[in-house]
């Protein structure tokens, strides 16, 4: 919140007081307290960004009725990736606050890794205009590792520059946590750095005495947990652990028995990645919230986990309660099971149309960013090697793949794709320029049958990601996506049969997130149609050349493997 005079705080104070009117009262309202799980009638008074009174009735220039209605804090989103969502910050901004989503802590490192920090700086520009309270971490990984070409690279140092912005909170997601475990200097020059505020985590699967060690650099939080296990563990450790439910990655069901007296106070939620159409048919922190409800966890524990213990985890000690002094990010419910969202109230101001409209603008970044070579069908032949040929495993829901062996059928020297195996071809060609690289491999659990689809969305370095059953329907689809400057493409039988743009590097749409959700429709039943049977392919093409989650993985150098931190050899 903004610093105040003292005649402001003297006008906090009369409002508070009753002497004087409130800028705006929600009247009649039955307040959840997320501590005790109370259900108060009452008003809450509000002046400029802050609540000013509540148990009391009140009188203000504006009023809302809310009568009928229950009033919980306005919901955190504890960790995100804005360009996941495939549209721009002041998109995403309109698209997520109507779900009650009044603060989202992001970490821009997707076009980080493509722009550096010019991408961070856009960013930050941008949350100066959303009506949300869009916090922006600094990317802590960029490139996410040494194995894989990248648009950028951000040292420390560079880091270090860019802090400052109000916006900021502190270092994002660290990612190489091999990095840390065995003392990689940049990783703790980085850590040293951000030693005085939040430092995110990423350690899926670490545990033990490795775990210890890589909390023991300063990182509290962590959203890679997918067993209870595995989450139980670093709550036991020290970690918030925040609960994930994303496109790809679903791990909400299996850690809701977590939520529970004990421990909500050490759990958030966040969506990672999530697209328009997801949000469209299922929502946000809404969905999350009425899901883990439906599934039993405490109504009022629920709630905390997504405001409160949120705010806290991440130093916000001036939200995630409805009370005098805090900021008054309120959403208002027709029911609290169902988290059914009425209106939304964001920095004491009710969230309307023309309140986006009212917004200043930011001009979009890396509109040149793509900057492959054309590519042919024979770029993407496999020589033939030892008789077994490591495949990466896909399990639907999940970013973590698996290692798998299987024997692929050899034609004229060159191994092939094999069909009733279920076994196509992933490559990964390289986009930013400084190469030509083309990372070649085999990827089993699409179950496609023909054709193939691209991506310019490849965590984290995002270079394009091509899963084909035909090297010259891969060519035309990598081709197609180099010509819109970025974005997804299906092609079948030598023919573009579906496409959606994303030219703001490479990773964004430059239209409304309507439209975004109008072009997905199409291109998941143009992957449908070439017989894949993942319901978010393209997102889940995505995470193929993320080479920091376990097992086996791709880059434009080649296969990965995650578990030795190295590139396959053959």
């Amino acid at each position: 919140m903004t610093k105040l005079t003292p005649a402001e705080i003297g006008r906090l104070v009369d409002a508070g007081r009753g002497v004087a009117p409130a800028d705006l009262v929600v009247k009649d309202v039955r307040m959840l307290d997320v501590i005790t799980g109370a259900l108060t009638p009452t008003d809450i008074a509000i002046v400029g960004d802050r609540i000013v009174g509540t148990h009391e009735s009140y009188e203000g220039t504006a009023v809302i009725d809310g009568a009928g209605l229950f009033a919980v804090p306005g919901f955190i989103d504890t960790h995100l990736h804005v360009e996941s969502s495939l549209v721009t910050p002041l998109e995403f901004d309109r698209c997520v606050l109507p779900h009650g989503v009044t603060t989202a802590i992001c970490d821009p490192h997707e076009i980080a890794n493509v722009l550096g920090a010019e991408g961070i700086r856009y960013f930050q520009r941008c949350a100066e205009h959303t009506v949300m309270d869009l916090r922006v971490q600094l990317s802590s990984c960029v490139p996410a590792t040494r194995f894989e070409t990248a648009g950028a690279t951000l040292s420390a140092a560079d880091l270090v520059s860019l802090r400052g912005h109000p916006s900021g909170i502190g270092l994002a997601e660290f990612m190489n946590f091999p990095g840390v475990l065995f003392k990689d200097a940049e990783a703790l020059a980085k850590l040293a750095a951000f030693s005085d505020g939040p430092i995110d985590g990423h350690a899926p699967l670490l545990s033990g005495r490795d775990l210890n060690g890589y909390i023991a650099a300063g990182i509290r939080t962590e959203h890679e947990a997918t067993s209870l296990n595995e989450a139980r563990e670093k709550l036991a450790k020290g970690m918030t652990v925040l609960i994930r439910e994303g496109s790809v990655s679903k791990d909400l069901h299996a850690l809701i028995p977590l939520i529970s007296p004990d421990t909500s106070a050490f759990l958030a939620f966040c969506t990672d990645d999530r697209n328009p159409l997801d949000i469209a048919e299922e929502g946000h922190l809404d969905f999350m919230i009425r899901e883990a409800i439906r599934q039993g966890a405490p109504v009022h524990h629920v709630y905390r986990v997504a405001s409160w213990s949120a705010a806290n985890a991440f130093g916000l000690t001036d939200r995630g309660l409805l009370a005098p002094g805090r900021r008054a990010d309120i959403v208002l419910l027709d029911d609290l099971e169902s988290c059914s969202v009425r209106h939304v109230i964001s920095a004491g101001r009710l969230v309307t149309p023309e309140l986006f409209a009212a917004r200043g603008s930011v001009e979009p970044v890396g509109l040149d960013s793509m900057k492959a070579a054309p590519v042919e069908p024979a770029d993407f032949r496999i020589p033939a090697g030892a008789p077994a040929t490591r495949v990466i495993g896909v399990v639907p829901g999940r970013i973590i793949t698996e290692d798998m062996s299987l024997d692929l059928p050899v034609v004229g020297g060159e191994k092939q794709v094999d069909l009733d195996k279920d076994a196509v071809k992933v490559c990964v060609v390289a986009r930013h320029g400084a190469n030509n690289n083309i990372g070649r491999g085999f990827v089993h659990g699409f179950g496609m049958k023909r054709g193939a689809i691209a991506s310019s969305v490849g965590h984290d370095s995002h270079n394009i990601c091509v899963v084909g059953a035909d090297e010259a329907d891969m060519a035309v689809a990598v081709n197609h996506l180099i010509a819109l400057k970025g974005g997804f493409v299906v092609a079948e039988g030598g023919e573009v049969t579906a496409e959606l743009a994303l030219p703001v590097a490479g990773l964004m749409s430059a239209g409304r997130f309507e439209e975004v959700h109008d072009g997905l429709i199409p291109l998941r039943a143009a992957a449908k149609a070439l017989g894949v049977v993942l319901p978010e392919p393209f997102l889940q093409v995505a995470f193929l050349p993320l080479p920091v989650i376990p097992h086996l993985k791709i880059t434009d150098y080649g296969m990965f493997d995650v578990d030795k931190f190295a590139l396959v050899e053959g």
